[in-house]
């Protein structure tokens, strides 16, 4: 596979989005857009708090102001989420910033994904186990106060590594998704602290991305992160919320470090659809944009004040789930 031809084409492909999303901005306020080409739509999402313009945009409405009849569904994980975008079962979902461009390039599964609304920005944690935690706090600085110093390096989590592989035990940490941003901040965390995270060698027919690996990073659900911890089989993950969140509630966990102290303002979610969709059905793909820009306004509304209403919808059980 010519690499950089694919790389070049997935840009373009970005481009294209990026294109639409301009074009639906011009449009918006356009009294001549016609009406949808599609009506009955469904939406894919994974249960996490960044999908909130969806079910904010399906809760008050905005959809329907659109003209548009949504229904929305949680996905069990990101690729058969994807999968779902790509045969037609969802017309767009929630989907991880890299997933349209890994899609276009053809890593994993080849399809023209693009994407005309970023969802959000920032969002993730790494959060380890208790019992990790508390080999790691004697070895990170301490301010005045004797609280640890932050943000918190890998560093002081490598001897803990270190032990664990003199006792005959690897140490494995949890990730979302090869393309999504958790693996990329994580694998940067772990390597700046002098701990080697793996090498990915498709090439070779080796796409665990544990070649070489002091930690072991696998794919895991998001909501299974917790859980999966508890019961000892990963030591620590990083997700998006709630479900760092959801260690502490536990009292089973302890987040050390945010993505946005490791790539400040990284980009998280967007909505992706497929470049079929938004050519077939354009006055559709403006019409659920200028929704999802709506739910988004709304959110940021005076200064949060919509807050406490965008937690009790998102906390059903039908969206995040979680308390």
């Amino acid at each position: 596979m010519n690499w950089k031809k694919s790389i070049r084409s997935a840009l373009q492909n970005v481009s294209l989005g990026l294109a639409l999303a301009v074009l639906i901005t011009n449009l918006a306020q356009a009294e001549s857009l016609g009406e949808p080409e599609k009506e009955e739509l469904k939406f894919g999402f994974i249960k996490l708090t960044d999908m909130a313009p969806i079910a904010i945009a399906y809760e008050n409405g905005y959809f329907e102001d659109e003209g548009l009849y949504v229904t929305i569904e949680a996905q069990a994980n990101w690729k058969v989420l994807l999968n779902g975008v790509i045969d037609g079962s969802l017309d767009g979902a929630h989907m991880l910033a890299g997933q349209p461009i890994a899609a276009t390039m053809g890593y994993g599964t080849k399809a023209h994904i693009i994407t005309p609304f970023s969802m959000d920005l920032n969002g993730n944690a790494i959060t380890v186990s208790n019992d990790i935690w508390k080999r790691m706090k004697p070895n990170i600085p301490k301010m005045a106060d004797g609280r640890p110093l932050h943000p918190i390096k890998a560093d002081s989590l490598k001897p803990v590594i270190e032990q664990l592989k003199d006792d005959g035990k690897p140490f494995k940490m949890g990730m979302v998704f090869p393309v999504s941003t958790h693996n990329y901040e994580l694998r940067y965390w772990l390597a700046a602290g002098g701990i080697h995270p793996g090498y990915y060698a498709p090439h070779k027919g080796d796409s665990s991305g544990q070649i070489d690996a002091q930690a072991l990073l696998s794919v895991t659900p998001p909501p299974q992160m917790p859980s999966t911890m508890e019961a000892g089989t990963i030591h620590g993950y990083c997700v998006g919320e709630p479900w760092n969140q959801q260690a502490v509630f536990k009292n089973i966990g302890v987040p050390v470090v945010t993505d946005y102290e490791i790539w400040k303002n990284n980009p998280e979610k967007v909505f992706g659809i497929t470049a079929e969709f938004a050519e077939k059905y354009p006055n559709t793909t403006i019409r659920l944009t200028r929704a999802l820009i709506r739910a988004a306004k709304w959110l940021d509304d005076n200064n949060n004040a919509n807050r406490p209403a965008a937690v009790k919808i998102l906390s059903q059980s039908n969206y995040v789930g979680a308390d």
